[in-house]
């Protein structure tokens, strides 16, 4: 496994995304636990790309308008109803102490959700993964899952460091109604301006 690989990995995990934005969301709303949940789930939601990567469906979804169309604006709904949930206060997007937490299954859902609603990512693997590895390889299939391995190994490593490092400034939140209303407008901004970029996105 080449140093390239693990460079331009750890460079794109670590790039601000939908993935980041909801794992920082939740460990400063709902504490570690629900940022390490959320990273799990995001890391969880590239499993359906890997795959369709690996198996070649992704050339298909590249080559059919109409199947990235469809997965694309569903994304996009989302994405936009993570924004409303954000400005309605609710879900585990809401910072309150005194409220219901959320239960480690509906914050994974959403993360899993998030990623798989992205054609892009299924596009991005199928053009990543094929370039380490080698054409004289006999049988890449091993090779290709093992880089994904990897690269799901430091999606979650890091987006777990994103989550708890927003849980650590968790306490300074919640006592700020200013800053949590920010906060609230920030992350609610920050979705609907990821549903505009990915409604923009072509194959």
């Amino acid at each position: 496994m080449s140093i390239e690989f693990l460079l331009t990995s750890l460079v794109i995990v670590a790039s601000p995304g939908t993935g980041v934005i909801y794992t920082l969301a939740a460990g400063l709303s709902r504490g570690a636990r629900a940022s390490i949940a959320a990273a799990f789930g995001c890391t969880l939601g590239i499993v359906p790309h890997i795959a369709a990567a690996v198996t070649g469906l992704a050339a298909v979804l590249h080559a059919s308008a109409l199947a990235f169309e469809i997965i694309k604006y569903l994304g996009v709904a989302y994405l936009l109803y993570m924004a409303w949930r954000t400005i309605r206060d609710r879900g585990s997007l809401n910072v309150d102490e005194e409220s219901a937490p959320r239960s480690a299954r509906q914050t994974i859902t959403s993360g899993i959700l998030i990623n798989i609603l992205n054609p892009k990512l299924s596009i991005f693997f199928f053009a990543f993964l094929p370039q380490f590895v080698s054409p004289e390889q006999a049988n890449a299939l091993p090779m290709m899952l093992a880089l994904s391995s990897v690269f799901m190994a430091l999606t979650f490593i890091v987006f777990v460091g994103y989550g708890t490092f927003a849980a650590s400034m968790r306490c300074h939140v919640i006592s700020r109604p200013a800053v949590v209303n920010w906060m609230r407008r920030t992350f609610a901004s920050a979705f609907v301006a990821m549903g505009a970029k990915l409604a923009l996105a072509d194959r």
